[in-house]
């Protein structure tokens, strides 16, 4: 007997990355530091431009916070503690 090889037929998948790991520094808003300095930490910690970082700025006034910065837990850890070290109330979500 011979064998017959048999072909299965192609199936496309899509793979889809998962975001679950994926975090936000969030700052908040608060009665102590000055627009100023946060538009000059988020320029020197979050590397922002100076227009990103006051529209920033803006937005945690008006809404009481911002999300400033995305990537894995650990990118973020390390931009979060120096935004906590100027003063800036920050947390990784």
């Amino acid at each position: 007997m011979g064998t017959k090889e048999t072909s299965l037929p192609e199936i496309d998948f899509d793979v889809k990355v998962s975001k679950d790991d994926e975090k936000q520094i969030i700052i908040f808003n608060d009665d102590v530091n000055t627009f100023e300095h946060v538009i000059k930490s988020l320029i020197d910690v979050c590397e922002h431009t100076t227009l990103r970082a006051e529209q920033s700025a803006m937005m945690v006034h008006h809404n009481g916070r911002c999300s400033v910065k995305s990537g894995s837990y650990k990118k973020l850890e390390p931009r979060c503690t120096a935004l906590l070290e100027r003063g800036i109330n920050a947390e990784i979500q």
